[in-house]
């Protein structure tokens, strides 16, 4: 009797014991909860690590305290719809066929073949949730719930294609702003003062429901595009007027989702970045951002068109309070998460890679040659190549000398032809006010053979040359 006593223990404890081993083991392996945080028409000095003295951001502030700040990041296009679409896919927008900024009721959107973030991530036990703005094509064949995507609570393009925009007009002469759930239409805006907090509080309850399993949470925020809005809990609050008053909510949404894995338990294994699609649109005045020091803004190839604010934060990964200087682009976040999740990369050929030797310290280096700047239907503008940026001839519009908008009132651009080849050394020069491309012919030189070897391959417009992996948009009948 005593024996078999004995004997039934043993088995309990064995079996307790191996409960226990593959709980643990259970927890050990898995992957990192991953939540990309997307402003809009953010300037690179609109957060205080990055040099805004006038806007209180105090999460967003810790998060690089915490992590690693990209002072080198660049947006995949300098407008909303292909910025998105390169953060998404992996790609130059202008090889899926995504160019510019979709209008609503647009014919095209991201192509069904493309494989986003979130299908990566879905494929790997992910569950997956958007809230915010999409722009990757409003048609029900395009909205994220066809693109990987579990929910999805937002607005389906940009918040200024609305009747209500005070610069009223053809551009904007467009039906109430679409407020969705999943794939149908909830709501139609008249106010957008809310639609910061809804995000939030969605964004939370995402969480807040997913804790036990993977998730990965893409936060587009429609703010701080114009026109701008802001609750009554920040409004008069910064000392930046309306814009600074947005980019403090935006920063307490960001504490809100940090305050919520901690809760949760998530924070040590929860990776998360914050950044934004394009630099500030500068016609707006004091509506628009600071993309101080950096030349120019939204729309444009210049470094204040494509450098954004970066943090990443993942504390089981990644040593923080650090700064890279060396370039990254948002086409190597997908390669990126893919590598640190163990997901499988897209089957079709993408332009990004994963840069989490850089950002672990194993390599100090890009694992990129050079990025290129494109902009409107497929024109190459311009490359960054280590140290160097280079511009080819090209039309571009700029604010110097003109009246800046003022109060959600848009000033007026003019548009410059740059007629030759010029070369700025960013190391030594970030307002791109000196072009040395006669003092250093074999930089040009090179960037020029490395710009062939990419038109090649993806085309360029003003040289009308057409590219030979160029792939389709998606299209509706």
């Amino acid at each position: 009797m005593y024996r078999s006593l004995s004997f039934c223990i043993l088995i309990l404890l064995i079996a307790s014991c191996k409960n226990k081993t593959e709980e643990v083991a259970s927890k050990e392996v898995k992957p990192p909860n991953v939540i990309l945080i997307f402003t809009d028409d953010q300037g690179y000095q609109d957060v205080g690590v990055f040099g805004a003295d006038d806007i209180y951001t105090p999460h967003l502030d810790r998060m690089a305290r915490e992590g690693i700040k990209l002072s080198s990041f660049y947006a995949a296009q300098a407008v909303c719809s292909a910025s998105r679409a390169g953060l998404l896919t992996g790609c130059y927008p202008n090889r899926i066929g995504i160019h510019n900024a979709f209008m609503p009721d647009s014919k095209i959107g991201l192509h069904p073949s493309e494989t986003t973030i979130a299908e990566m991530l879905k494929k790997n036990g992910y569950n997956t949730g958007i809230f915010g703005k999409w722009h990757l094509g409003d048609h029900p064949d395009f909205l994220p719930t066809k693109h990987g995507f579990d929910e999805y609570f937002g607005i389906p393009y940009s918040n200024d294609m609305w009747p209500f925009h005070p610069q009223q007009g053809p551009l904007f002469n467009f039906g109430p702003l679409p407020l969705y759930e999943n794939e149908n239409v909830v709501d139609t805006l008249t106010n957008q003062s809310q639609l910061t907090t809804q995000i939030t509080q969605r964004s939370v309850d995402f969480i807040n429901r997913n804790k036990d399993r993977p998730f990965f949470l893409y936060v587009p925020h429609p703010q701080p595009h114009v026109p701008l809005f802001v609750s009554d809990k920040f409004r008069g609050k910064s000392g930046r007027g309306l814009y600074g008053d947005v980019i403090m909510e935006i920063d307490w949404s960001v504490g809100q989702i940090l305050n919520a894995l901690k809760a949760n338990n998530l924070d040590e294994n929860t990776i998360v970045i914050f950044t934004s699609d394009n630099g500030p649109w500068l016609s707006y005045g004091n509506h628009a951002g600071s993309a101080l020091p950096f030349r120019e803004g939204k729309g444009t190839a210049w470094e204040g068109g494509h450098r954004e604010p970066f943090i990443i934060r993942y504390p089981k990964g990644l040593k923080g309070g650090r700064n890279i200087d060396t370039p990254v682009m948002a086409i190597d976040i997908l390669p990126t998460l893919a590598e640190i999740t163990g997901s499988e990369l897209p089957e079709i050929v993408i332009d990004g890679k994963s840069v989490w030797k850089l950002l672990s310290g194993d390599r100090k280096e890009s694992p990129q040659e050079a990025y290129y700047f494109y902009y409107r239907v497929n024109e190459l503008h311009g490359v960054r190549y280590g140290k160097w940026k280079l511009y080819f001839p090209h039309n571009y519009r700029t604010m110097e000398g003109q009246q800046p908008g003022k109060d959600g009132l848009s000033g007026n651009y003019v548009h410059l032809d740059l007629k030759e080849i010029e070369l700025y050394n960013l190391s030594e020069d970030l307002g791109e006010t000196a072009n040395v491309a006669a003092e250093y012919p074999e930089v040009v030189e090179k960037i020029k053979r490395l710009a062939d070897s990419m038109r090649k391959k993806l085309g360029d417009s003003l040289k009308e040359i057409e590219g030979t992996e160029n792939r389709l948009a998606g299209t509706i009948e």
